[in-house]
């Protein structure tokens, strides 16, 4: 009898072991995410680790180009006049003093601010006997830290354009086409004319003027502006093709 009920028992042990085997994390049934041969909580800590190990490989910008067309184009007011703001100033400080006065200004309204307003934390704290702690400690506690891989995709992403800025530079000084090597004479030429008028910072002021302001414009009235620009185009591709036909070398190298 013993025998019999152990064979009659012995199916349904061996059902409810299959289906137990079915629904563990390293089953075949069980989602194509899990991880083999592992506890509930072995698995979630390697799956969490590669996913940040994954995550940590790619390259981190600083800022968008979506973050740059928002500021440029006055999508947040307060964001963009902050930083407008801040850079004029900065810029009209730079043309009025020196670098070093500047900086050293910025530095001692900064401490200013944050030494006030430390000093004045810790006075509250010593009057209601409050353990508050550090006012800046959650900015303390930030990891700004740069990794090296991060600095070796920046260094990588810089060189790139310091490679094509070489080639350019190359190319125009040895003159591998002379109607290029002429257009950068022509105007370097007109910057001297420039340069005796405006120094470098008035001309940043005007750069930082016409980047805050131009897009702005040339959203709201881009139809105007496409129509006379294609026909200064057209104009200015007229010029250049009657210079480059007169022009012995060009007009040998075009027929070749």
């Amino acid at each position: 009898m013993a025998e019999l009920s152990a064979a009659t028992q012995s199916p349904s042990v061996s059902s409810s072991s299959s289906g137990a085997e079915s629904s563990a994390p390293g089953g075949s049934g069980g989602s194509p995410g899990a991880c083999p041969a592992l506890g509930a909580k072995s698995c979630g800590s390697s799956c969490a680790d590669s996913f940040v190990s994954s995550s940590s490989s790619q390259p981190v910008s600083l800022f968008s180009t979506s973050q740059v067309h928002d500021l440029i184009f006055w999508r947040d007011v307060k964001k963009t006049g902050f930083v407008f703001g801040t850079t004029l100033i900065v810029l009209l400080s730079l043309a009025a003093f020196s670098v070093i006065s500047v900086v050293s200004y910025l530095i001692l309204a900064l401490l200013t601010v944050t030494i006030s307003f430390r000093v004045y934390k810790s006075v509250i704290q010593a009057v209601q006997k409050s353990e508050e702690g550090h006012p800046f400690k959650a900015y303390l506690d930030v990891d700004i830290t740069l990794s090296s891989e991060a600095f070796h995709n920046y260094v990588n992403a810089a060189m790139v354009h310091i490679n094509k800025a070489l080639k350019l530079i190359i190319r125009l000084f040895l003159v591998e086409d002379l109607v290029d090597s002429l257009k950068l004479a022509v105007f370097m030429w007109l910057m001297t004319y420039v340069g005796a008028v405006f120094n470098g910072i008035t001309l940043l002021i005007l750069a930082e003027l016409l980047i805050f302001s131009v897009p702005v414009v040339y959203e709201k009235y881009k139809t105007q502006i496409d129509h006379y620009v294609g026909i200064a185009r057209d104009q200015t591709k007229s010029i250049v093709e009657k210079i480059q036909a007169k022009l012995p070398g060009v007009a040998k190298k075009k027929a070749e």
